[in-house]
């Protein structure tokens, strides 16, 4: 029993590699370079853009957890073809997709997934295949407060600066919360198509600043900032183009209600896994 795991030694992977290394479960890091190293892991080496690396990873898998890696949009297409085309080829036992916060499940909201999007390709080629699968939805990762700009002011101010409005509501999750949604679908195949992960009832920006309140004793306001003053404070570490267009699905979030997941298709009702609160996160993170 063989499990394949993109970007291992990432954010979303990594969590995921070590809960399967942890549980006996032979793990396959999938990396560029041969010489990466990953606790308990074998290191294979592919690349997205190859068909033929990737089919030889996946070949013989028990599972496979697959996302996509930011880029430009072209690239992020192809990568998605690739995918499927490897899938299709090796034919591994089952496919878990992050969609890393894209939205798939809210037909009608402007966040939706396009049809032609890297993210929607990949979900239809996955569904054209036959190949055993499940897409995994969460909305917005709580690591996006570690950025330095946010997690400095938090503890140098005392003040949780963030650019949503102070009621906006969110169904939160962090890393941690996919690796043990992902672990657990793969061993349900039965269960298919999305599964929103997420805080529900979702929370807004003065509940994390309770939290965070609560984890490092002292007070922390939450202070609602401006996205196009966020994307500048993160442009350094990012990059501008890349800061822009996080400034701009900001934005974009400024003119919707709220930013939740749907219970019926949550990993709570379907899995019953219930997401870590923003302090139980803090704790597992060592912050």
């Amino acid at each position: 029993m063989t499990f394949v795991i993109h970007g291992a030694t990432g954010a979303q992977g990594a969590p995921l590699a070590a809960l399967l290394a942890a549980a006996n479960k032979p793990v396959v890091a999938i990396a560029r370079d041969a010489g990466a190293a990953v606790d308990n892991a074998r290191v294979m080496v592919a690349d997205y853009s190859s068909v033929r690396q990737l089919t030889e990873v996946y070949s013989g898998a028990d599972g496979v957890f697959v996302h996509l890696p930011l880029g430009a949009e072209d690239d992020r297409r192809t990568y998605a073809r690739n995918i499927v085309a490897a899938v299709r080829a090796a034919r591994p036992a089952r496919v878990v997709f992050s969609t890393s916060g894209a939205v798939v499940d809210a037909p009608g909201n402007v966040l939706q997934e396009q049809q032609d999007s890297a993210v929607s390709t990949l979900m239809r080629g996955l569904e054209d295949s036959g190949v055993s699968h499940v897409v995994i939805a969460p909305r917005m990762f709580l690591e996006n407060l570690l950025l330095p700009p946010v997690i400095d002011a938090v503890g140098e101010e005392g003040a949780l600066r963030y650019p949503l409005a102070v009621g906006f509501a969110v169904s939160w999750a962090s890393h941690l919360d996919v690796a043990d949604t992902a672990a657990a679908l793969f061993e349900q195949p039965d269960i298919t198509g999305v599964v929103s992960v997420g805080q529900y009832p979702a929370i807004t920006g003065p509940d994390l600043a309770e939290a965070f309140s609560a984890r490092r004793g002292r007070d922390v306001a939450y202070e609602a900032i401006d996205p196009a003053l966020f994307g500048e404070s993160i442009a350094p570490l990012i990059g501008a183009g890349a800061a822009a267009g996080v400034a701009g699905l900001y934005q974009t979030l400024a003119t919707l209600p709220d930013n939740t997941i749907s219970p019926e298709r949550s990993a709570q009702k379907l899995l019953g896994l219930v997401p870590r609160t923003v302090e139980q996160w803090l704790a597992d993170i060592g912050m």
